[in-house]
């Protein structure tokens, strides 16, 4: 690799990188299928007609957003950046496998911010907001948190020297894999649960049980949770309750793309100090003044409270 910092010229991929999470969509279209098919012969699983549609809709809202021209501002931003790359990573197999290693451990810390900091909750709020688990699930996305999200988190790949092209093909490889892990047809994985993210890890992160809250951010490689300290095995005695601490009640898809910015803006014009625009905008979920309204951790503390068991007399 050649140190290559400030360059005008930018190297032509020696790859092709096709757009593979719009190939992918008549298998995702499929494995809907084919999951409603066993949910109504078997009675396995969980599926509620508006919920479903409402998932739809926010998934071809997500697609649809970037062409307002985020998709554009994001390219250009890369290709800009790219030329004062640190290093000439070229373009192979070898090079891939490693971007998609390291922006799986982008995904993780980006997908755990997502949850602990409000302003990136406000986006990924969207897709924990159905009580039902399923592959329609999958496909509930934000359609205000992509663009945001790819400028400040993704773009130090870009700055490391991996093309621009190959940085949207890794996660685009991301993204096809977490599908499989939204349904409840698929139990227990046995050693393969030891490295990856599996529909049951996913199902703890997918929960609003005290115990669960807050844990297995992984994309693919579970391992993360296991280093970083947030993984939570699922417990076979408690089923996964899904779903927001607050459920919105509607299935409208306005509401529930903008419910949560609203929120923020509320609470911003009550604001009574600099203190507290930053507390509403960067705290915890649930973060308030005088600490009246519940945040993750307090749910926790609550709940540990309550199965602690009474003291000896």
């Amino acid at each position: 690799m050649a140190f290559a910092v400030g360059r005008a010229a930018v190297i032509v991929p020696a790859m092709e990188f096709p757009d593979i999470v719009t190939l992918a969509v008549p298998v995702f279209v499929l494995l809907v299928l084919i999951e409603l098919a066993v949910w109504k012969i078997t009675g396995h699983g969980r599926y509620e007609t508006r919920d479903a549609a409402a998932s739809l809709a926010m998934g071809l809202g997500n697609q649809i957003a970037p062409l307002f021209g985020g998709a554009a501002l994001l390219g250009g931003v890369w290709t800009w950046l790219y030329q004062f790359r640190i290093f000439d990573i070229p373009n192979t197999i070898w090079a891939v496998a490693l971007c998609f290693v390291l922006d799986d451990l982008r995904y993780y810390w980006v997908h755990r911010i997502s949850h602990e900091r409000r302003w990136f909750w406000a986006s990924h709020v969207v897709h924990h907001s159905s009580q039902h688990y399923n592959l329609t699930t999958a496909l509930r996305q934000t359609w205000t948190g992509d663009i945001i999200n790819g400028l400040i988190f993704k773009s130090p790949l870009v700055l490391l020297g991996f093309h621009p092209a190959m940085v949207a093909f890794a996660f685009g490889i991301n993204l096809i894999y977490q599908f499989w892990i939204h349904t409840e047809l698929i139990n227990r994985m046995g050693p393969f649960e030891r490295l990856f993210n599996t529909p049951s890890h996913h199902r703890v992160h997918h929960a609003t049980n005290p115990k669960y809250l807050d844990a297995n951010y992984a994309g693919v490689f579970i391992i993360w949770d296991k280093m970083f300290g947030s993984f939570v095995e699922e417990d076979a005695n408690e089923r996964p309750r899904y779903g927001i601490v607050k459920n919105l009640g509607t299935f409208n898809p306005f509401v529930i793309a903008f419910n949560e910015w609203l929120g923020i803006l509320r609470d911003l014009r009550s604001a009574k100090s600099f203190r507290e625009v930053i507390g509403y905008t960067l705290g915890p979920p649930g973060w308030s003044p005088d600490g009246s309204r519940l945040t993750s951790a307090k749910i926790k503390e609550r709940s540990a409270r309550l199965r602690a068991p009474a003291p000896a007399e």
